[in-house]
């Protein structure tokens, strides 16, 4: 129980059914942070909502394995100029690695969390699904999920959309009701991501290049701060013409940038010993949907490994960030998660 609306209507949803439901909220952050979730006010949030349902509510201690395994990760991805998603990061150790293996410990049959999608249970494998929300659909942060963890987690709010959960919260009485949602990342305060590696890494001044020329645009203050795809301050090129990132190099400090024209990419390369499937595998090469972001579309690919792990887009596309996962979900029934695997750094001879 997070604190959110959509947790809180978890779990009363799971305990007006009849389950014997325990809350629990995760203590995760303890520096400075003014945004996202994991804030005293959240605790409080989830604990008194427990009250209102009737059931127990605890607070689990995790700050050590957050900081372990999701901040200092984030940090180096960032000084290796990719771009990590900390909530897939997040999710993938904390909720459903120990927060999953302690609910096997205490003798838990299933893990229930406010995540906006599906686990469908229609044959032997369970299947990961999109959530009835199209908006707020959250499979895509849930893609490296496998049968394991599908089989122990029950997403009770998944079938709803969101207008429905808040009426469900006003209906239960429940405090969150109205509660906005949490868009940031729950450690990066406000002041902002620079502030925050800059206390936890050396940022190093770059120079921009133009790709084609090999010319020197100008130059930024860090490039651990530049995402492939970024426009914002990176500075037109030759003729006033708007410049997007193209590739980051740490090594060399050394911003990439072409034209939009120039940016599109036939294919995503993804790291081989990162792929994980959610179901049976698939053979491939593989039709699939590969979405590469949150909040970004789901392309139309072959996902193949003859040449190294890659999905082959049908159409060029905007290229994907370094570090971020692509989920892929099945071509023929969109609303299927096939599995996921990170994005890894293209070479420039591929550019």
């Amino acid at each position: 129980m997070s604190g959110g609306v959509d947790s809180s209507v978890a779990a009363s949803l799971l305990a007006d059914a009849g389950h014997d439901v325990v809350g629990c909220t995760l203590k995760l952050w303890g520096g400075e942070s003014d945004a996202g979730c994991c804030s005293a006010a959240d605790v409080d949030d989830a604990r008194r909502v427990a009250q209102v349902l009737g059931i127990d509510h605890h607070v689990f201690n995790l700050a050590e394995r957050f900081e372990a395994d999701v901040v200092d990760p984030y940090v180096a991805a960032h000084a290796r100029g990719e771009t990590p998603n900390p909530c897939v990061a997040c999710n993938r150790s904390i909720k459903f690695g120990e927060l999953l293996s302690r609910a096997s410990r205490l003798g838990f049959d299933a893990l229930a969390t406010g995540h906006h999608a599906r686990v469908v249970r229609e044959g032997p494998i369970p299947q990961l699904r999109r959530g009835a929300d199209a908006g707020k659909d959250q499979s895509y942060v849930l893609g490296f999920l496998g049968v394991e963890e599908l089989a122990r987690l029950v997403l009770p709010v998944g079938e709803l959309t969101k207008a429905e959960v808040r009426a469900r919260a006003h209906a239960a009485g429940l405090r969150t009701a109205a509660k906005p949602d949490s868009q940031e990342v729950c450690f990066i305060p406000r002041k902002g991501r620079g502030r925050f590696l800059a206390e936890r890494t050396a940022l190093t001044p770059g120079v921009v290049v133009e790709r084609a020329s090999g010319v020197e645009l100008g130059t930024v203050p860090a490039v651990e701060l530049v995402t492939v795809g970024q426009r914002r301050g990176i500075g037109p090129g030759h003729g006033g013409v708007a410049r997007y990132v193209a590739d980051v190099d740490p090594s060399t400090a050394t911003i990439y940038v072409t034209t939009r024209e120039e940016l599109d990419v036939a294919h995503v390369d993804l790291a081989p010993d990162s792929l994980r499937w959610s179901g049976a595998p698939r053979t491939l090469p593989a039709r699939v949907l590969v979405q590469a972001s949150a909040h970004g579309p789901a392309l139309a690919a072959t996902l193949s490994d003859g040449d190294g792990l890659i999905a082959v887009l049908d159409r060029a596309a905007r290229p994907a960030a370094p570090g971020q996962l692509a989920v892929f979900y099945d071509h023929e029934d969109p609303d299927l998660v096939l599995g996921a695997a990170t994005v890894a750094r293209r070479a420039l001879a591929a550019a």
